[in-house]
């Protein structure tokens, strides 16, 4: 046939070409990331470039100081977090659950982020805070609250804030039987609050674990405590004050004053154990 005939047969008839329905590629989940995000642990590589704006910093830089115990004994405060990097460069740290995401069939799933909103004329605004806790498993902790827009802004001004408020505190064994005098655990039992949530931390003898809530004990495993014993008062289930009453009670370890003969019984140490 010719092709002016084709062409022509083709104008007057409509002609339906099937077009192949588009193959879906079934997309598998990545395999191993964690559901949880875990920081790691930091180091700074810009030590050398940091420039202190405070006394203490330059104090720290030029090598006057090199012991964070002259700093947390004295009761000088920290405003730059290159001197925490500097002094402790072993720090670790973990997230703290403190949020809930939303699950499936009106469940819920916790989450290390806490999301709120604001409501205005242009519409909701969210904003999202985290809490970080560091330590170096060795006498030293610290905690912090940020707060965003964004989760990893919230983050890394949480990671800040709990280098900041690092402190001390002094661990021992936790047997009155023990002849080894190991700092497994806290020397006496202390109390600590925040709003509504109460804690009460005591020693335990070597083998009993953290006995307390699981977000409680990622802060006694950073700061070096393998036992402890525990009981929680008020709206325990508020996770932002629940840590916050655990950290005054750890702060109330440094202010209390022991006899000779107990520091050598139960092996207190003050920070680290070396």
């Amino acid at each position: 046939m010719p092709e002016d005939k084709v062409e022509q047969l083709i104008e007057d008839q409509e002609v339906e070409i099937p077009i192949e329905a588009p193959v879906e590629i079934p997309i598998e989940s990545p395999v191993g990331i964690p559901e949880e995000v875990v920081i790691e642990e930091t180091k700074s590589a810009d030590l050398d470039l940091w420039e202190p704006k405070t006394d203490l910093g330059r104090k720290v830089k030029s090598g006057e100081i090199t012991n964070i115990d002259y700093i947390l004994d004295n009761g000088i405060r920290i405003m730059e977090v290159e001197i925490v990097d500097r002094l402790l460069p072993n720090l670790e740290s973990d997230l703290i659950l403190i949020g809930q995401s939303k699950g499936k069939f009106g469940g819920g799933k916790r989450s290390i982020w806490r999301q709120t909103q604001k409501k205005t004329k242009e519409g909701n605004k969210p904003k999202f805070s985290a809490l970080v806790v560091v330590g170096n498993k060795d006498g030293y902790v610290g905690i912090g609250l940020g707060k965003a827009k964004e989760t990893v802004p919230a983050r890394e001004k949480a990671m800040r804030n709990s280098k900041l408020n690092i402190i001390k505190i002094k661990r021992g064994s936790g047997s009155w039987e023990s002849e080894a005098a190991e700092p497994n655990s806290i020397p006496c039992k202390v109390e600590g609050k925040m709003g509504s949530s109460r804690i009460v931390l005591m020693s335990a003898p070597k083998g009993t674990g953290l006995r307390l809530e699981k977000e409680c004990a990622k802060m006694l495993q950073l700061a070096g405590i393998s036992d402890v014993y525990s009981k929680t008062f008020g709206q325990t289930k508020t996770k932002i004050n629940l840590i916050n009453a655990c950290f005054n009670a750890l702060k109330k370890l440094s202010k209390i004053r022991m006899r000779e003969e107990f520091i050598k019984k139960s092996g207190l140490v003050s920070g680290h154990a070396k």
